[in-house]
C-alpha cells in the first residue's frame, strides 16, 4: 500500500508540473506543454517497466530505488520551465500567481479525497483483492516456491526469510520453515519474537518435541525478553515434557499474566497449569485476584474417557463440560466447549463461563458436574452421545476426575 501512495504522489507531482508552469509563465512558453507531455509519456513507460521488473524480482530493492530516483531526476530536468526570452512576456501578475497557488493546493487534495470517497481502498490490500478469486493450494505453493527462489538471490533480506518461514509454517512444512527462520536469526540475533517462531517451527519439525535445541533457543529468547508470552508458553511446554511440573507451572503462570485469563489462550494455559499441578501433586495455588478476572471459587479437574468407550469417539466430536445446580435445574451455571480430540482434558470452570450474569457458579453452595461428547455439536443430549457425571461438589474443589462412561439412550 505504501508503494501505491508513493507512485500516486509522483503522478500528482507530474500533473502539477504540467499545470503550474503555464500559469506561472503566462504566454511566453508556447509549445513546451506538447514536448513536456511527450517526455512524461516516455517516463511513465519507463516507470511501468521498472515496476514490473521489481515485482518479478529481476531488480533488487536498492537497484529499484536508484533507478527510480534517476528517472525522477531526468523528468524534472526535461520538464523544468525554461527562462523566457527577454521581452517574450510580462512577469506573472497577482491573479495568475493566485490561480497557481489554488491549483497547487487543490489538485493533490481533490485527488486524495476523491479516491477515498469513490475509490476502493480495499483494492490496495492483496488479501482483499483475492476475496472474489480464491487462491488454490497449488497457487499458494507456487508463490511460496517463487519466494524461496528469490531469497536465494537475496540472502541478506531478513524480512524475506521471516515471510518464507511463516509461509512454510502455514503449509505445515516445518523443516523448511525452521531452516528459513534459522537464516533470519543468523542475520538478526536479538529479536525475541523471531527466536520464539524459530523454536516453535523447529519443535514442530521434531514431532512437537521442545526438549533439546528448541528449548535452548527459547532460553536464549527469554534472556532478551523475559515477558514474551510465546516464549514463556513454550518454556512451560518444554518443562512439562521433561516432567518438571513445578517449573512448567512457573513458566505458564508468567505467560498467563501477559494475556486476558478469559481469552481462549488464557483458558488453555490455565487448563495446562491445572493438569501440571495434578500430575506433579503440587499444592493448589492461591486464588486469582479479582483484577485477573477469575473467580476464587473455580472447580478444576480432568475429564477422562472410559477405555470401553474409546472406539466410539470421532475426531470431529465436541466435548461439553458443565456445572448444574443440585436443585434439579437443567440450566448450567458454567459451561465449557472444546474438541473431544483433546481428551483427556484438564478443565477449569469459574464465573467467567456463566451463561447469565445472574446465575453464576459462585452463587451456589454445591453443583453437579457433567461431561458430554456430542456427535452433533449440540449441547442438548441426543441418542449416541457419551456422558459422565459427578456427585455434588462445592465451588472451589480442585483436582476432580470426571469419567465419561455412559452412552445416551433414546
Amino acid at each position: 500500500m505504501t508503494a501505491f501512495w508513493l507512485v500516486a504522489a509522483l503522478f500528482v507531482a507530474v500533473a502539477l508540473l504540467l499545470v503550474l508552469p503555464p500559469l506561472l509563465r503566462g504566454r511566453g512558453a508556447a509549445g513546451r506543454p506538447e514536448r513536456d507531455a511527450a517526455n512524461i509519456g516516455l517516463y511513465r513507460d519507463e516507470l511501468a517497466e521498472l515496476e514490473r521488473e521489481h515485482a518479478a524480482g529481476a531488480v533488487g530493492a536498492e537497484q529499484y530505488r536508484e533507478a527510480k530516483q534517476e528517472l525522477e531526476r531526468r523528468l524534472l530536468e526535461d520538464v523544468a520551465p525554461a527562462a523566457p526570452p527577454h521581452g517574450a512576456g510580462a512577469p506573472p501578475h497577482g491573479a495568475t500567481r493566485w490561480a497557481a497557488l489554488v491549483v497547487g493546493i487543490a489538485l493533490p487534495l481533490v485527488a486524495v479525497l476523491g479516491y477515498l470517497k469513490f475509490g476502493d481502498i480495499r483494492a490496495l490490500d492483496p488479501v482483499a483483492r483475492q476475496e472474489g478469486h480464491p487462491v488454490t493450494p497449488e497457487q499458494i505453493g507456487e508463490m511460496v516456491e517463487k519466494l524461496a527462489q528469490r531469497m536465494e538471490q537475496q540472502p541478506d533480506n531478513v524480512e524475506g526469510w521471516v515471510m518464507l518461514g511463516r509461509s512454510y509454517a502455514v503449509l505445515s512444512r516445518f523443516e523448511e520453515s525452521a531452516r528459513a527462520y534459522a537464516r533470519a536469526v543468523a542475520l538478526v540475533q536479538d529479536d525475541a519474537g523471531l527466536l520464539a517462531d524459530y523454536a516453535d517451527s523447529l519443535a514442530m519439525a521434531r514431532g512437537g518435541n521442545l526438549v533439546g535445541e528448541p528449548y535452548e533457543i527459547v532460553k536464549r529468547g527469554l534472556t532478551l525478553d523475559p515477558k514474551n508470552f510465546k516464549l514463556l508458553a513454550l518454556a512451560g511446554s518444554a518443562e512439562f515434557q521433561r516432567k518438571d511440573y513445578a517449573a512448567a507451572v512457573g513458566f505458564w503462570e508468567r505467560s498467563l499474566a501477559q494475556v486476558q485469563p478469559d481469552s481462549d489462550f488464557g483458558r488453555a494455559v490455565q487448563s495446562s497449569i491445572d493438569e501440571a499441578r495434578q500430575l506433579g501433586k503440587l499444592p493448589v495455588a492461591e486464588a486469582p485476584t479479582p483484577s485477573r478476572g477469575a473467580s476464587p471459587l473455580a472447580i478444576t479437574g480432568t475429564v477422562r474417557l472410559a477405555p470401553a468407550l474409546a472406539g466410539k469417539v470421532s475426531p470431529g466430536d465436541t466435548l461439553f463440560i458443565f456445572a448444574r445446580p443440585t436443585d434439579g435445574s437443567r440450566m448450567p451455571v458454567a459451561i465449557l466447549r472444546v474438541s473431544a480430540a483433546q481428551l483427556p482434558y484438564a478443565f477449569r470452570l469459574d464465573d467467567s463461563l456463566a451463561m447469565t450474569p445472574s446465575n453464576k457458579l459462585s452463587d451456589h453452595s454445591s453443583v453437579l458436574l457433567g461431561a458430554r461428547i456430542s456427535k452433533s455439536g449440540n449441547a442438548t443430549p441426543r441418542a449416541g452421545d457419551l456422558q459422565g457425571s459427578s456427585t455434588p461438589v462445592a465451588p472451589g474443589t480442585q483436582g476432580l476426575v470426571l469419567t465419561i462412561d455412559q452412552v445416551v439412550k433414546d
